[in-house]
């Protein structure tokens, strides 16, 4: 079953990183994604961009777009994983792998109940 891991910080802390403290971490991160691949259990992932360039759609009809992340909490949705495991057991497990690499962040585990792949992304030069 996949699952995804929602991975939950607050976006000022990881902003007041240097970049010598988020390479170190991506490099913690990126053993554990690598072991994962190499499971075959981690499909995409992504780290998301700032939530002050994010906007949210809700409303009626065509909806009306709003400035900012969907909800209003402490920390913020700043990138997720999917993972292909038979239990709920081996996403927590690979969830706790990522949390001992960036232990002031929150994973949320949840089933997904409809993946659709779509097509592979290419990096694409700003027009």
């Amino acid at each position: 079953m996949y699952y995804a891991i929602l991975a939950y910080h607050q976006e000022g802390v990881v902003q007041s990183w240097t970049e010598e403290e988020d390479q170190a971490l991506m490099t913690e991160l990126l053993e554990v994604n690598d072991r994962l691949v190499a499971q075959k259990s981690l499909g995409p992932a992504a780290r998301l961009g700032p939530t002050e360039q994010a906007v949210t759609l809700r409303g009626k009809g065509e909806g009306m777009v709003i400035d900012g992340p969907f909800a209003e909490t402490k920390e913020q949705l700043l990138g997720l994983y999917v993972v292909d495991f038979p239990a709920i057991d081996g996403a927590i497990a690979a969830a706790r792998d990522l949390r001992r690499a960036n232990p002031t962040a929150v994973y949320e585990i949840r089933p997904i109940l409809l993946y659709l792949p779509g097509a592979t992304l290419e990096t694409r030069a700003e027009d």
